[in-house]
């Protein structure tokens, strides 16, 4: 799967990241689910995951289920 070219405004940082440079970017991919990249490689690789994959991810970060999250 590849997720198409987008402008930069599509990505956005998390507001939890601690360096400027040392983060992840996500942008919706309707209607599959989100996309993911490294903020210091706008170019590089893109990881994409299913929109219920994401829910239950998002959901277990919320939860306090992931250690060292």
């Amino acid at each position: 799967m590849t997720v198409p070219e987008s402008a930069a405004r599509d990505w956005y940082k998390s507001s939890y990241s601690a360096q400027a440079n040392e983060c992840v970017e996500t942008r919706r991919w309707a209607p599959r689910g989100m996309a993911v990249r490294d903020s210091k490689d706008p170019a590089g690789p893109v990881l994409t995951f299913p929109a219920d994959s994401w829910a239950a991810f998002v959901g277990a970060v919320k939860a306090g289920e992931l250690p060292g999250v």
